[in-house]
């Protein structure tokens, strides 16, 4: 007998907004757990270290929001620290502690692992809930401008291994992602740009009139206007989410990848430059290199192209790094990509702003060109 059945299984992927999340009077968290019985909810909950530099007193207002809630939800386990940074991705024995400290407080799957931090420390906390008794629910508090517009959105969480760049994974969709925008006070302006280049990477794909918005506030987001830059991640938070819940293929079980715009380059980028550069840093070099490309193949107007890599230099990002004089090893990122992404090579480039096209070969002579024209425009940079 042959038998093919094809079945779905119903998501819910609640996105909440809010500042200052573990105030008494925020009932955000709070409102969203659930253990489908009479009793309180049970959470652990693990918090980036450099979050806790930051706000050395979250620990002491965790504890004092789950007794103000009592009722809803019970902390199952103190709350653990997770270092952060790419480095606690790449070393496995990081993972181990957070599912001994999920195993010691016996989480069920109706349990609450929630993690606080930023996009690497989102990974592996995500990743250990995933694989813990086949997944125990995740609620994530992005707190870095990439993670709260792009990564802590998304329903993908992994580590790094054999030198690939989460070579170990999941799929899972969190119970919840928080978006508290407190957390965003203590970057460094470095870390604050990042965010904006995974921004400006989705409307170049998606959305034209979310590009002139980010065109016309460059520099309130250089200035850090609360207002104006919430605005931007939250429409950036929300074009992610309506792809991965509205574009038909929420697991990447095909090809196509528009949200990895720039990513062949930025990772293998990551790799090359021993994650010196930021994963924000490499995607604004990636986008620069991808739109040189579109411009050199003929798909994207010159103009067009010149704007928008003049745009993330007056950002303040950068579009070239010195790792990249070695063109032969940055190209072997398309070939890695195509592993990653299974199948045929695919890549997005431009055709205009806001409208993104897939191309399954790519010109590595064009492209070694395109990359070589950054190169002469920071060289023009430094002697100008």
């Amino acid at each position: 007998m042959n038998l093919d059945l094809t079945f779905s299984v119903p998501f819910t992927h609640r996105l909440r907004f809010t500042r200052d999340a573990f105030g008494s009077r925020n009932d955000v968290l709070a409102g969203i757990l659930r253990n489908g019985g009479t009793r309180p909810a049970r959470a652990a909950f693990f918090v980036d270290d450099g979050v806790l530099k930051s706000f050395p007193e979250l620990p002491h207002r965790i504890e004092r929001y789950a007794r103000a809630n009592r009722e809803r939800m019970t902390l199952a386990a103190p709350v653990t620290t997770v270092p952060g940074g790419e480095a606690c991705k790449n070393d496995p024995e990081f993972l181990n502690p957070i599912l001994q400290t999920i195993h010691s407080a016996k989480l069920c799957r109706q349990s609450y692992v929630v993690a606080i931090g930023g996009g690497a420390v989102l990974d592996i906390v995500g990743f250990a809930a995933a694989i813990a008794h086949r997944s125990v629910r995740l609620v994530r508090f992005p707190t870095t401008t990439l993670s709260q517009c792009d990564s802590g959105v998304g329903v993908k969480n992994g580590v790094n291994a054999f030198g690939k760049k989460n070579y170990i994974g999941s799929f899972t969709v969190p119970w919840a992602v928080i978006n508290d925008a407190r957390f965003l006070t203590s970057l460094s302006d470095r870390d604050w740009l990042c965010g904006f280049s995974e921004a400006l990477k989705v409307a170049l794909v998606k959305d034209r009139a979310f590009y002139d918005r980010m065109l016309a506030d460059r520099t309130e987001i250089v200035r850090r206007k609360d207002r104006t830059a919430g605005r931007i991640l939250a429409r950036s938070a929300e074009l992610h989410l309506r792809h991965i819940a509205e574009g038909g293929d929420p697991f990447e079980l095909t090809t196509a990848r528009p949200l990895d715009f720039g990513h062949w380059a930025a990772h293998k980028l990551e790799q090359m430059t021993d994650f010196r550069l930021r994963h924000g840093e490499a995607v604004a070099i990636g986008i620069a290199v991808d739109v040189c490309y579109s411009a050199a193949m003929g798909l994207l107007d010159a103009v067009a192209a010149e704007e928008i890599v003049e745009y993330l230099e007056r950002l303040g990002l950068p579009v070239w790094d010195d790792a990249m004089h070695d063109t032969a090893t940055l190209l072997e990122g398309l070939e890695e990509f195509r592993e990653h992404l299974g199948g045929e090579l695919t890549v997005t480039l431009l055709e205009a702003i806001g409208r993104g096209v897939d191309v399954h070969e790519i010109d590595t002579t064009v492209m070694a060109d395109a990359i070589r024209s950054l190169a002469g425009r920071q060289a023009a940079a430094a002697t100008g």
